[in-house]
């Protein structure tokens, strides 16, 4: 199987109702990326640069998750941790993947911790990357988040302000792709997060939860995070039974964009056990 690097060769499948977008790139054992929460994120825009590196080793799977991204989103679904787990381990199901390794980013770092507690047979490993956790509080980031309103300029702000320290990266592409995808997506957005018939806040998780789970876990975190504060994953690394924490210095909430070469090395021998 060849490298999926374009979300123009990207593959559909059924998972119950929702028409689900992935990325499925490499061979080997299977390494699925589970993205973030922010406005036009999905799939290929949280992984492009992470993919083709894993991919030489791993068969790696980057589904966008129900609400974002090109995924179907029907009108009955109510979104919250609870209904994301359950389209990961449907994902799997619908390819016939019984065991994989997660890769979370901040929403999907969290949904890697509910699948490695309620599914532990099914997770290998686990990597939690800038992920809410025991001691989360809502931070100037998070806020700004759930408030965008989509605007090039706004995207613009969203991103230089919240997610990269090295302003750099954030180029004039990136800002009109995840303006675009926002645009698209940014109904269930706002209702997911506000609407009270959804919970998409509620990602709590107690000391005792996380002491039961038992996934050799790596925490990656950027350490000027103004989304997740990084003192997060040191509680958390502290509370996970096998656990290591890695911490990229000069670096926001995208560790796996700004410092990509670097992180996807990690992560992949992390993989390797």
């Amino acid at each position: 199987m060849t490298a999926t690097t374009d979300i123009s060769t990207g593959h559909r499948i059924a998972v119950g109702p929702i028409d689900t977008f992935y990325l499925d790139a490499g061979a080997g054992d299977p390494v699925l990326l589970l993205h973030g929460s922010g406005p036009g994120v999905s799939g290929w825009a949280n992984w492009q640069k992470t993919i083709p590196g894993l991919a030489q080793e791993f068969r790696v799977l980057a589904p966008d998750i129900v609400g974002y991204g090109a995924t179907s989103r029907p009108d009955d679904v109510r979104y919250s941790l609870q209904t994301w787990t359950d389209h990961v381990v449907g994902f799997m199901d619908a390819l016939g993947i019984e065991r994989a390794s997660l890769v979370g980013n901040s929403l999907g770092g969290r949904i890697s911790l509910a699948l490695a507690e309620q599914h532990p047979d099914r997770v290998s490993r686990m990597v939690l990357m800038g992920s809410p956790g025991v001691g989360m509080t809502i931070t100037d980031g998070l806020k700004a988040l759930r408030a965008y309103e989509p605007s090039p300029e706004n995207m613009r702000a969203l991103l230089l302000d919240y997610f990269a320290v090295d302003r750099s990266i954030i180029t004039d592409e990136l800002v009109r792709i995840r303006y675009e995808a926002s645009v698209e997506t940014y109904d269930a957005y706002r209702a997911m997060f506000f609407d009270p018939k959804h919970a998409g806040n509620d990602l709590s998780i107690t000391e005792e939860q996380v002491r039961g789970i038992r996934t050799p876990s790596l925490l990656v975190h950027g350490r000027e995070d103004k989304v997740v504060p990084p003192g997060v994953s040191w509680t958390m690394v502290n509370l996970l039974p096998d656990a290591d924490l890695h911490v990229f210095a000069r670096c926001g909430h995208w560790t796996q964009i700004e410092r990509a070469a670097e992180f996807t090395e990690l992560v992949a021998a992390f993989l390797r056990g």
